[in-house]
């Protein structure tokens, strides 16, 4: 039986104990990882955590639920996958978060695993996209954890929501089955969807811009019915070195359903004035980008309002 022991190592300019709270956080990894697109804790006690995570490997969407014990004193956190994706048997790893010295700090990120039927050829596939996830997480880790420190403005979060005179589940549908969306939303002028696993889709988008030109994006999302939908967009936009969000559909009562477009962008400040123009600044590409996203966003609810509400 093979196993594989690697280790991938990187010096951050952040507090120990900072780096130790964001990696505990799991909520932040789809904002700190470029494979992750979506964690959730499924239950905790003491120190003991199950998650279920959701990312991209060899760039296939993948998800499995993984077991962590917390060590904010040491500062580790060990993991293993409680039910690996094929075509790992079995994963086990360990964060180690050494103290450097005042706001310096080395993270270092241990893998063990081994290969369904001890596969030569799936052990090479796992060992690529170890390596290959883990050279992307750490220097994402980095940089997320030093934007707070140099520039903040580069990041940005915002939602729009409207109400709905009809059921969760129709407005859900609509926002679900994206095939359709090249007939039913006029800034949609293409549209690619594939769902291998029920529930994890990776959505790739021709999108019509005010100018009349089109970009096109590509997004994992992961659906929970009939209340959320949330993604990540692994092609992006020029102006973009992340964007993730959501879609949260809650019904109340008395049959009225809230429908809201979240989104978390991070701008590339060197893209800005290549797109914007030689005189546009941080501000203004905040600007663009909240009219830009949150236009679209605005424009889908209100073609998912009038869908659900002609089924009532």
């Amino acid at each position: 039986m093979t196993t594989r022991e690697v280790e991938h190592e990187i010096t951050v300019r952040a507090a120990a104990s900072d780096v130790y709270r964001l990696l505990a956080e799991v909520e932040n990894w789809p904002r700190l990882f470029p494979p992750s697109v979506y964690v959730e804790q499924l239950d905790a006690e003491g120190d003991r955590e199950r998650i279920r995570i959701w990312a991209t490997a060899n760039g296939e969407a993948k998800s499995w639920t993984s077991i962590r014990i917390l060590d904010p004193e040491k500062l580790r956190i060990r993991f293993w996958q409680e039910i690996p994706a094929h075509p790992v048997a079995e994963m086990t790893g360990t964060w180690i978060i050494e103290p450097l010295g005042e706001g310096e700090t080395r993270v270092r990120l241990l893998h063990e695993y081994r290969a369904v039927d001890d596969d030569p050829e799936k052990l090479t596939w796992i060992d690529e996209a170890v390596d290959r996830n883990s050279r992307a997480e750490l220097p994402g880790l980095r940089a997320n954890l030093e934007l707070g420190t140099t520039d903040a403005e580069l990041a940005l979060s915002f939602e729009d929501s409207v109400r709905i005179e009809g059921s969760a589940k129709d407005v859900y549908d609509f926002l679900n089955e994206a095939t359709h969306w090249s007939e039913r939303l006029p800034h949609v002028a293409g549209v690619r969807l594939t769902e291998d696993t029920p529930g994890l889709q990776v959505l790739r988008l021709d999108t019509r811009t005010k100018d009349g030109s089109t970009h096109t994006t590509e997004s994992v999302r992961v659906c929970f019915p009939h209340h959320r939908i949330a993604y990540k967009q692994t092609t992006l936009p020029g102006l973009l070195t992340l964007h993730t969000g959501y879609w949260q559909i809650d019904e109340d009562a008395d049959g009225v359903t809230t429908a809201t477009s979240q989104h978390t962008v991070v701008l590339d400040p060197e893209k800005i004035t290549g797109i914007l123009g030689g005189e546009a600044g941080v501000p203004e590409a905040r600007a663009y980008i909240r009219d830009a996203l949150g236009g679209n966003s605005r424009a889908t609810l209100g073609h998912a309002r009038q869908y659900a509400e002609a089924r009532r």
